[in-house]
């Protein structure tokens, strides 16, 4: 009886402890034969504790840390896995998990052109989004950032200023315009997918982040999976041919580990004519594990890229010829040649020191600097030459769709010779490289260049240190927190290229008016420069950044949560380098500093009704200073902060249901987002300002607020071990919800007052605002795979010019309404356009082979398979700036100054093939 007692003592002991216990166990299958797959690696991600799955592909890890684990599964040749789990003295049974061959490594491969295109950088309407979402494993994120970028799609319509990248914890997002420059480091697929993806406003180790969330790429060399990668791809979208190798030792056992990768993309012409492509990228990364506690890594990333651009055109552009034209380029001497290139090469340097301060607390110090240049090229065609000490000069414009050589010109103005235009730009309709160069070596005067290619360029130099705390304070509470500085300091100036046959370049302002406010400089008047030398603008910025941020976060059984707050201080000043002529008091030194402090808060939580449904949560407010580009009207010309600069504030709430069973996996999100007093400068040239003025204006919008609201879902369904449908949308709506304020600068004297732009319910620009996704993706256990999407995308607008929103559009030169204004008229000719829906159609697929221990495989992508012709973006020219021009166009069957459009692409393909050991 007394040895019964104690047996049952000890079973209730036993039982007890292993109550306790925090278990995860499961099965491990090959998703295609269904078979066990033994030796696959199975780890608790920071925990130390690692295990391989036996014969029968089981595995049980015991003592695994309580709270909020992530259990890392991962093979060679198979796609690596991370499991959320939550432990509180439970066990958690992830079932039967399928692994599958290792294709869809190179699924990103087929979108990796959107990151390198944007198409309208200078702009930064066209947004990328697939570089910010690629690490994520919702169906909906991985949709838009696959199927919907070619559209411009936008995430809640918001740009990517309000999504981090941080490499190895250090914030990549550029202090100028708060955008991630994701060509600083393209072309490095192989080593660039080691990342960690926090949705929206959820929680992240390494930053506060923003609405959009933030990703954190990984170069630490040690964590990259041994072996040697070589590919080769093609594509007809932005560049030709891709070549890349990559190596990676794995950690080593002298405590070293190496990884390193490099590429070319290269390519005469894209899909758009005279798009070419040439880009470089090397990236090395070593780390020196010292002991258990202690490890450094140092990293080189070097990107260099030059690409041709495309233009945006107007519908009787497109008419005659067609959505692949470009007018930025031309022949000389028989050899393309593009005047509009962009050129990048801006390395970073990375220093991280990992420590381990103990079993349950990490100190991570990191240091970066990033310098180089960015420039984009243009035609300057105002070269003057100087008659009896005066400047005389300067050329026609050179653009083929410069308005006056368009058969819509000579039909509003009735010479006659529309036929004579038509034939001439759809026989050539290119730039003149040879005929500029010939009128630059005529005349007797001077052989001072009327035309030249110059560049306009930003060489920058970027600081960056910080270091991050991470603690679990115990099973249920952990803690982050970090200290950041980042200094940035860019020189910025006109940079002449090619004076095309003539001697120097007159550097003066041939619209000027005195003969000293046509002075770029007025400590060097009417001084000629020559290739190689700074001419028209030359100006320092420099900011500053302080931050630090903050973070707990509380797991328990039923519920998590989390409180994080963030403040910063932000510095901006310009140091004018001339003394501009229209500006001499005010352009030459330096400008006030702007200082700015700010603020965030967010929290969030998750109730799990059950291990298959949850319920999310999340909110949050968040102040940041203005951007550099939003915070000097004019800084070319002058030292003029932007009136009533403060910071933006945005307001953001979103709430999800989901579903996580078997065989199904879905998400339903309701999110909304206020922002109120951002700030928008834009840079054109305008008619009818005060009645029938003109004048190059420089216009600021400030205290904008929008409103952006909708709801996301997203599913997929595992049918069978092979077939997966899957589905998503977007319902959403963003609106300008007020009227801000508007004024006009101008060197020419002519400027508006600030006053209001009514701008309240029109929709803002942000690509298709729904949008919706049906496909499927079939594996056949022979290795194989393909699948295809069918995208609907609707409610895209133009991007509406605010100038025409003000009184300025009613209001004659004496500031009286015009006589002949007609209210509902001018509705009509302030209606926003809104593009027709289109639907695109996507089809993937991939084989692999494995021949021993090396693998090869294949893979291709067709976008847009039946050629759907559609608009993608656009907006409204600003040169009718009142209701007199602007009907006068309207009437008109063919407008000289309609709207100019970004046409999506036709059907494209992307093709690789890769080999790896």
């Amino acid at each position: 009886m007394r040895n019964f007692r104690v047996t049952m003592c000890m079973l209730l002991f036993f039982s007890l402890s292993m109550s306790a216990q925090n278990i995860v166990k499961g099965i491990v299958i090959s998703g295609d034969s269904e078979k066990p797959l033994q030796g696959v690696s199975i780890s608790v991600k920071d925990a130390g504790i690692t295990q391989t799955t036996g014969n029968d592909g089981s595995f049980m890890l015991q003592n695994v840390p309580g709270g909020r684990q992530f259990v890392v599964i991962s093979f060679k040749g198979y796609e690596t896995q991370n499991f959320p789990v939550q432990l509180s003295g439970n066990t958690v049974d992830l079932g039967t998990i399928m692994m599958y061959e290792d294709v869809s490594e190179d699924r990103d491969l087929s979108t990796i052109t959107l990151s390198d295109d944007e198409l309208n950088n200078d702009t930064s309407s066209a947004d990328n989004i697939s570089g910010l979402l690629q690490s994520s494993m919702d169906v909906y994120l991985r949709t838009a950032a696959f199927e919907w970028s070619s559209s411009f799609y936008r995430i809640k319509g918001l740009d990517s200023e309000n999504g981090k990248v941080l490499i190895n914890g250090i914030e990549m997002n550029k202090l100028y315009n708060g955008r991630p420059q994701w060509s600083n480091w393209g072309g490095l697929n192989d080593v660039l997918r080691n990342q960690e993806f926090s949705n929206g406003l959820t929680p992240s180790n390494y930053t506060f982040g923003g609405v959009l969330g933030s990703t954190n790429i990984n170069t630490r060399a040690s964590e990259y999976r041994k072996g040697t990668r070589i590919s080769y791809a093609s594509s007809n979208r932005s560049y030709v041919h891709r070549i890349m190798g990559t190596y990676t030792s794995g950690l080593l056992e002298n405590g070293w580990a190496i990884a390193v990768s490099g590429s070319r993309r290269a390519g005469n012409e894209g899909y758009v004519d005279g798009t070419f492509y040439d880009a470089n990228s090397i990236f090395a990364s070593i780390e020196k594990v010292i002991n258990d506690n202690h490890s450094l890594n140092f990293t080189v990333i070097a990107a260099e890229n030059e690409r041709g651009k495309s233009s945006p055109n107007t519908e009787e552009v497109y008419d005659i010829k067609g959505i692949k034209y470009n007018p930025y380029f031309g022949y000389q001497n028989g050899k393309m040649r593009n005047s509009r290139v962009r050129n990048l090469y801006e390395p970073i340097i990375m220093l991280n020191h990992y420590w381990n301060l103990a079993d349950n607390t990490t100190l991570n110090t990191n240091v970066s600097y990033q310098w180089g240049r960015m420039g984009n090229s243009r035609i300057n065609y105002n070269g003057a030459r100087l008659i009896n000490g005066f400047p005389v000069g300067g050329g026609s414009n050179p653009d083929p769709t410069y308005y006056q050589n368009l058969p819509s010109y000579a039909l509003r103005n009735g010479t006659g010779n529309e036929y004579d235009l038509l034939q001439q730009f759809l026989n050539d309709g290119q730039l003149d490289w040879d005929e500029m160069i010939r009128q630059n070596l005529t005349g007797s005067e001077s052989t001072n260049s009327k035309y030249i290619l110059y560049e306009d360029r930003n060489d920058e130099k970027q600081f960056t240190a910080n270091t991050i705390l991470s603690t679990e304070l115990n099973d249920n509470i952990t803690l982050n927190g970090k200290l950041q500085y980042s200094q940035v300091r860019s020189d910025n100036f006109a940079n002449v290229l090619d004076l095309l046959g003539g001697s120097g370049f007159l550097d003066v302002d041939t619209f000027g008016g005195t003969l000293d406010q046509k002075q770029s400089d007025l400590r060097n008047p009417n001084r000629t420069v020559g290739e190689g030398d700074h001419f028209s603008y030359n100006y320092k910025l420099n900011s500053s950044i302080y931050n630090g941020f903050l973070q707990a976060q509380f797991k328990y059984n039923k519920v998590d949560f989390y409180l994080a707050g963030d403040v910063s201080r932000t510095t901006h000043q310009r140091e004018g380098l001339y003394q501009n002529g229209a500006f001499a008091d005010n352009s030459f030194g330096k400008s006030e500093k702007l200082e700015f402090t700010n603020f965030g808060a967010k929290g969030g939580f998750t109730y799990k009704i059950s291990g298959r449904h949850l319920l999310d949560v999340n909110g949050g407010y968040i102040s940041k200073a203005p951007t550099l580009r939003n915070s000097f009207s004019n800084p070319r010309e002058n030292n003029n902060t932007v009136l009533n600069l403060t910071s933006e504030k945005i307001m953001s709430f979103d709430a999800s249901y989901i579903l996580r069973s078997p065989i199904v996996q879905a998400k339903v999100t309701g999110y909304y987002t206020g922002i109120k007093d951002a700030t928008e400068i834009s840079f054109f040239f305008a008619d009818g300002i005060g009645g029938d003025s003109t004048a190059f204006v420089q216009e600021v919008l400030t205290g904008i607020e929008k409103r952006h609201f909708g709801a996301e879902v997203g599913i997929e369904a595992q049918v069978t071990p092979t077939l997966k449908l899957k589905g998503a949308a977007n319902i959403g709506q963003y609106t300008y919800n007020n009227n801000p304020s508007i004024y006009l600068t101008s060197d020419a004297g002519v400027a508006l007052a600030p006053t209001t732009s009514y701008l309240k319910d029109y929709r803002v620009a942000s690509g298709p605002q729904k949008a919706y996704s049906v496909g499927f993706e079939y594996r056949d256990p022979d290795y194989w795979w393909f699948g295809a999407t069918a995208n609907y995308l609707d409610d895209t607008y133009v991007d509406v010019a605010p100038l025409k929103r003000t009184s300025n559009f009613s209001l004659d030169s004496d500031g009286v309404q015009f006589t002949d204004y007609d209210s509902a008229v001018a509705r009509r000719l302030l209606a926003q356009e809104e593009f027709n829906s289109y639907l695109v159609v996507n089809a993937v697929g991939g084989k692999s082979w494995k021949i021993g221990d090396y693998y090869i495989g294949f893979f291709a992508s067709i976008n847009n398979l039946f050629d759907q012709k559609y608009k993608s973006g656009g907006f409204e020219q600003g040169r009718n700036a009142n209701y007199r021009t602007a009907k006068a166009d309207a009437d008109l069957s063919t407008p000289v100054f309609g709207n100019k459009y970004w046409y999506g692409r036709g059907t494209t393909y992307f093709m690789n093939v890769y080999f790896r050991f």
